[in-house]
């Protein structure tokens, strides 16, 4: 005999979407100024959009899109209707009238569904103008709305491949848009009131994080990933209540790009979900790229993907990239806000605010509170805040890391031996992060004498993963940003680095000495296989790790002083000996150590009452769970994997 909880108790004043429109027409045609009319409106995603055929008149006055913003509590969007659009061929020309020569315009994309013609240029505040007085000058003349994006000074054909999808896609996304949008902005159904968390991966292990926030309302799932070096425990508990059915999810929220947080998002969709993912626009590209090398790398080793490439696109065209600090409605009853997390490009702690106040809750994912070469430190104010979920990679009391600029200086002087010595070095490292950091740290040495100019050669995805870099550059640190904007210095493109072909790498094995970085970073596959087994036997050679070197990988086994390595080749196993220097440097990580975790809580605001650890092995997890309860007298919980805890 089972006893049933009684249903939640419903609103019964509860509107349609439909009537809620209506009362939004109303208010709209009500509060704008005498002459300005619209022709429709409706929800695209998280977004209202308002259609004009008066869009130069919207363009005029940017105050009335503000007001109406605060009227009405929505972010807004206006389109022209199709009817006023000036033919693509005179756009140009008109364009071309308007933007001065020197913004370097390389192309124009017309988007007929939405109405925007965006303009690729290489100085966007030429195209954008003082206050975006130039914008609005081209709106006023051609009728489309523009929008500016920057032109990669290198060429990325995943940014490239995605921007051209997105585009033929325009007409199936502006209709799942539209269903989104009436799923976010139906009216709150239940009058009861209840938050709660329910860990699906990721705690008390790194590996498969993944989250599901729920009230009586709406279930949102944060990070979907994937264990990539487990056969056993390599996905996240998905078929579990609190996650299932899978189509009933309402939103999905990417903290970043990396495969153990965000591997597992086309499975979703091939399990019958149809929502948003939320991430931000590096976020976007870079995952796809780290998904399309999973099923790539599964392939080639013979291994059975969860997924396909067609999966990859099915979610891109349900990806809603939001910038930081961009505070947007993602269900009726939770709002969602990103920051910047310091980890890698684009990757960003989650805020949700729950209810018009009830709750506020974040979830920081991988970050790194520290200035580095790459990014500013992670953001830990925000405007309320009663729960905190926090990674402890390097939450244990004797983790500790040297600073940046030890680390920096001793990767330069083992460099800077090796060369003298007529060696070359192999640096294994992960294409995204890592790569960039060290990429930026030899060129300044090249540059300013500190090493002698010798080519950086570039190998698997590391040049794609730069150039994903190049084309967003607001994302990185407020110094690169000046480096590169007002300097006229962009370190990712100096001579120094050379992009490698396959059929090129014999030639650099028997040049003359020189740096390496490859793929992967723990030496468990990738091009750097080639080099280390071509490297290895000559005492001239280094080999650097800059990054983790997981257990059981032949990195960790080489750095535990492994003398000989097997490499298999048309059948045949051969024994080649480590003859080659081997040293680890420490410092480049893209995670916190264990003083700066608890520097990031003890200067948070405002300080959060409850904490909880997740994204480390069950020791670190409950250590610094229990530090920070010790020092701060704040309540801390290292939950384990299928606990759901309330927080209201």
């Amino acid at each position: 005999m089972s006893i049933l909880a009684p249903p939640a108790q419903e609103n019964e004043n509860t509107m349609s979407v439909e009537e809620i429109l209506d009362e939004l027409r109303t208010k709209t045609k009500n509060s704008l100024p005498l002459g300005v009319t619209i022709s429709d409106l409706d929800f695209e995603g998280p977004v209202l959009v308002i259609y004009t055929e008066e869009p130069r008149k919207f363009a005029d006055n940017g105050d009335i899109i503000r007001a109406l913003a605060k009227d009405l509590r929505k972010r807004i969007v206006v389109r022209p209707d199709p009817k006023v659009l000036v033919d693509p061929e005179d756009a140009i020309k008109n364009i071309g009238q308007i933007v001065p020569a020197e913004a370097g315009i390389t192309n124009h994309y017309f988007e007929a569904d939405t109405g925007e013609v965006i303009i690729e240029a290489q100085k966007l505040g030429l195209v954008i103008g003082r206050h975006g007085a130039t914008l609005r000058e081209i709106t006023k003349s051609i009728g489309w709305i523009p929008k500016v994006i920057r032109t990669p000074p290198i060429e990325s054909s995943i940014v490239k491949n995605i921007r051209q999808y997105m585009r033929s896609e325009g007409g199936a996304r502006k209709a799942i848009l539209k269903q989104i949008g009436r799923k976010i902005h139906r009216d709150v159904t239940y009058k009861d009131s209840w938050i709660r968390m329910t860990s699906l991966g990721g705690c008390r292990e790194v590996g498969r994080s993944s989250f599901i926030l729920s009230t009586p309302e709406t279930r949102v799932l944060i990070d979907c990933g994937v264990n990539v070096g487990s056969e056993d425990n390599g996905t996240p508990y998905l078929y579990v209540p609190e996650a299932s059915p899978i189509s009933q999810i309402d939103a999905v929220v990417i903290t970043h790009a990396h495969l153990d947080h965000a591997g597992l998002v086309p499975l979703l969709f091939k399990y019958g979900y149809e929502g948003p993912i939320y991430l931000t626009p590096p976020t976007r590209d870079l995952m796809s790229l780290l998904q399309l090398d999973y099923i790539e790398v599964a392939a080639r080793e013979a291994k059975k993907a969860p997924y396909n490439s067609a999966m990859i696109r099915k979610w891109l065209k349900h990806a809603i990239a939001l910038d930081y600090g961009s505070v947007t409605d993602i269900a009726p009853d939770v709002r969602l806000t990103f920051h910047n997390a310091g980890h890698i490009l684009g990757s960003a702690i989650a805020h949700f605010h729950v209810r018009d106040g009830l709750y506020n809750v974040a979830f920081t994912g991988d970050f790194k509170y520290e200035l580095t070469r790459l990014f500013d430190p992670a953001v830990n104010e925000f405007p309320r805040l009663e729960t905190l979920v926090m990674e402890a990679t390097y939450g244990g009391s004797r983790d500790g890391q040297p600073s940046r600029r030890e680390a920096e200086q001793r990767l330069c002087s083992i460099i800077r031996q090796t060369i003298a010595k007529g060696g070359k070095v192999l640096i294994p490292t992960f294409a995204v992060g890592r790569s960039q950091e060290v990429m930026i740290v030899l060129e300044e040495a090249i540059r300013t004498g500190l090493i002698d100019k010798v080519p950086i050669y570039l190998d698997g995805m590391i040049w794609e993963a730069t150039a994903i870099h190049t084309a967003y550059p607001e994302y990185l640190n407020n110094e690169l940003r000046d480096l590169i904007f007002h300097k006229g210095l962009n370190p990712f493109t100096s001579d120094c680095f050379v992009q490698v072909e396959p059929a090129n790498r014999q030639k650099i094995i028997d040049g003359d000495p020189t740096v390496v970085l490859a793929t992967s970073g723990m030496l468990n596959g990738g091009p750097v296989m080639e080099y280390l087994k071509a490297f290895a036997s000559d005492s001239k050679n280094t080999l650097i790790f800059v990054g983790y070197q997981g257990e059981g990988t032949l990195g960790r086994r080489i750095q535990k002083g492994w003398s000989e390595i097997p490499f298999s080749s048309d059948g045949k196993t051969k024994t080649v000996k480590v003859n080659m220097r081997v040293e680890t440097v420490d410092g480049f990580s893209g995670h916190s150590d264990r003083q700066q975790l608890m520097s990031y809580v003890r200067r948070m605001k405002p300080r959060p009452v409850r904490i909880l650890t997740n994204h480390g092995d069950e020791r670190k997890c409950i250590d610094l769970a229990s530090s920070i309860y010790a020092k701060y007298d704040i309540e801390t919980r290292a939950p384990m994997n299928l606990e759901t805890i309330r927080f209201v």
